[in-house]
């Protein structure tokens, strides 16, 4: 950094993840790889009080503290209103190299990636998006279907998020893991991560200096990262869901087909569906609601489904061109002669899947043949078994 170049840029990494101890570790090792490295960490716990508390910290220690209050009775509200200032002196000191922005537990990191891009900035870079993770808690923590309220976690009186379906989304959107040397992970952990993210770049937390046996921590903080990218790998439209795999216990079944679900028959199935894998994710076809694109998302033994838009087939030609290219791209992945993108394209991932058994009850959800040859008028007026999921 150099304090008298205006066009200087201070780079971002944001460390996240609810396994704490990975996290902190993952923190101190970027401190210690990179001359010039601070870290900010908010801690939410003291919201009840009223209050956010902000550390400004370096290799050798803190270097200041600072209290910014709640809004609106939200504690990440506060986190978004007082980082972005924060990060902006730090930047214009022309002092600071690398801000490590260490999110308090239950924080995900694309709102905070968000928000670091969304100001304009020119001084500040986001360089990487790392999620802490130790293997040996992974599957204890995607099994955990609390309410983050119940566990202390919540980032708001109004949070409703579980530990589960936040541990998931934090895992999977960031592009690198640095992952915990544990002893107690075995080698069904390291293939349940694996399969979750399996684009993901993993780093060993452990090693001098940041540096790992399979890459380098400091490197990964630095890469680069794109927002928008992160944000459509994540949405059910466009998703970069996992591939099939079976290893050390642990299974991805992908289960891709090209006709509708019978609404109460697949309502009827869910609890099922739910519960036979540790996580599920992907995009389903519903009949009575043929031209939405219905995303489902499922850990801890909920699931959350939700209207994610139109299938581009039901849009008139002329709407395409306004359409985003990445999401062009996995429609015509999916593409069908008669009924476009509208498919079912969803992945289970679990150790001790019962692959034949789930693809079983998956199937008895399809419409039959006389149902499907009926037609889409036909399939409107089948028994909206969703609409209150769906608050239609």
């Amino acid at each position: 950094m150099n304090p008298t170049d205006p066009m200087s840029s201070m780079d971002i990494a944001i460390v996240g993840g609810l396994h704490s101890d990975a996290r902190k570790e993952t923190v101190e090792r970027l401190l210690a790889a990179v001359p010039g490295s601070v870290a900010l960490h908010h801690d939410l716990a003291t919201a009840v009080h009223g209050t956010v508390v902000r550390t400004v910290r370096d290799a050798t220690g803190v270097l200041s503290t600072g209290e910014a209050p709640l809004v609106n009775d939200c504690a990440c509200c506060a986190l978004r209103e007082d980082l972005v200032p924060e990060l902006e002196r730090l930047a214009d000191s022309g002092l600071t190299r690398l801000a490590v922005v260490e999110l308090w537990d239950s924080v995900e990191p694309k709102a905070m990636a968000e928000v670091i891009t969304a100001h304009g900035h020119e001084g500040l870079r986001l360089s990487g998006v790392i999620t802490a993770v130790d293997p040996a808690l992974l599957l204890p923590y995607l099994g955990n279907g609390d309410d983050l309220m119940e566990a202390g976690l919540a980032a708001a009186t109004t949070d409703q998020r579980t530990v589960a379906d936040t541990w998931a989304r934090q895992l999977e959107y960031a592009p690198v893991l640095a992952v915990a040397d544990s002893p107690e992970a075995d080698d069904e952990d390291r293939a349940l991560l694996a399969q979750l993210h399996p684009t993901a770049r993993q780093v060993p937390i452990s090693g001098r200096d940041g540096r790992g046996g399979h890459g380098d921590l400091a490197a990964a903080a630095l890469a680069g990262f794109d927002v928008e990218a992160a944000a459509a790998a994540q949405h059910p439209s466009c998703a970069l869901l996992p591939t099939d795999a079976d290893e050390a216990g642990v299974a991805t079944l992908v289960w891709h087909r090209d006709r509708p679900f019978h609404p109460e028959r697949l309502y009827q199935a869910l609890e099922d569906l739910t519960c036979a894998a540790a996580r599920s994710r992907g995009r389903f076809w519903l009949a009575d609601h043929p031209d939405t694109l219905l995303g489902w998302d499922a850990a801890g033994g909920a699931l959350c489904v939700e209207s994610a838009g139109p299938w581009l087939a039901s849009l008139p030609d002329a709407a395409w061109e306004m359409v985003p290219p990445v999401r062009r791209a996995a429609a015509a992945l999916d593409w069908h002669p008669e009924h476009g993108d509208c498919c079912q394209h969803l992945v289970f991932v679990s150790p001790g899947l019962d692959r034949e058994g789930l693809e079983e009850v998956l199937e008895s959800c399809l419409l039959t043949d006389e149902e499907y040859a009926a037609g889409r008028d036909a399939w409107k007026h089948l028994p909206p078994a969703f609409d209150t999921l769906l608050e239609v």
